[in-house]
């Protein structure tokens, strides 16, 4: 049974069983949008995260079940944020995609535009920036079509954290992010290109991410203090797919 959708200051939420239920609403709203985009621009424009919370749905929307759903050929996927490692390293957010979605996909070669950022922060952040404006055009944002994020246990989302100077980045399309080990330097979008898309869907599950999303979503959330909060698209729409233990402390203040 389809679980209900809430709404409230511009975010919609859907609560669900665990992160299988998460995974298969997230494939149908990806087909769903998918469609809509061809009908409209006649291709498909994505912005994919890393991390393990995605890794069932890129299973997913690839398997037997829904790939031929999907017409992959006018699909772009680009990524949300990268480490700084070589794309066939266990930490690269592109292995994590090519392993579970791209090697069973018929998505052309030339549709994938991976973030290079082998070669350190500032170099693989200025490459990826000049591929976007060559993609969308020189002039204005690029608006995406999707862009599927996660959120951290401390509110952050993409490689923007909290208490970054990125946070207030208004220029920069790619910025560089400098943790060290073992976190990575990466590189990521900023806020200005996440608010500009079309669809923003969040993944969210387990238990150790309950008390951000309560901190984020419920009434008395302060979404100022997180990054994740901090993604409202202009003209877009947010939905945060949540399952019920990362739920269990915002269910009873909306």
């Amino acid at each position: 049974m389809e679980t209900p959708v809430t709404e409230a200051r511009g975010v919609r939420v859907q609560i669900l069983p665990d992160l299988e239920a998460i995974s298969h609403q997230a494939v149908s709203l990806f087909i769903k949008i998918s469609k809509t985009s061809f009908g409209e621009r006649d291709r498909f424009v994505v912005a994919l995260s890393g991390g393990t919370t995605p890794r069932r749905f890129y299973s997913l929307i690839g398997s037997p079940l829904y790939r031929e759903e999907v017409d992959w050929s006018r699909v772009h996927l680009f990524w949300v944020d990268e480490r700084c490692v070589p794309e066939e390293d266990e930490a690269s957010n592109f292995k994590l995609v090519f392993d579970t979605l791209l090697s069973v996909v018929p998505i052309p070669r030339e549709n994938i535009h991976p973030m290079r950022a082998g070669e350190g922060p500032d170099q693989g952040a200025g490459e990826y920036e000049k591929e976007m404006k060559k993609f969308f055009g020189e002039s204005g944002s690029p608006v995406f079509d999707l862009v599927l994020l996660g959120v951290g246990e401390d509110g952050h989302t993409a490689s923007l954290f909290p208490g970054s100077d990125l946070i207030q980045e208004r220029s920069r399309l790619v910025a560089p992010v400098y943790l060290g080990e073992p976190k990575k330097d990466r590189i990521t979008l900023t806020l200005p290109v996440l608010n500009q898309a079309r669809h923003i869907l969040f993944l969210v599950a387990g238990h150790s991410k309950a008390e951000v999303v309560r901190a984020i979503l419920g009434k008395e959330g302060h979404q100022e203090g997180y990054p994740a909060g901090l993604v409202h698209p202009v003209r877009g729409q947010v939905t945060w797919l949540i399952d019920e233990e990362a739920a269990s402390k915002m269910k009873d203040e909306r």
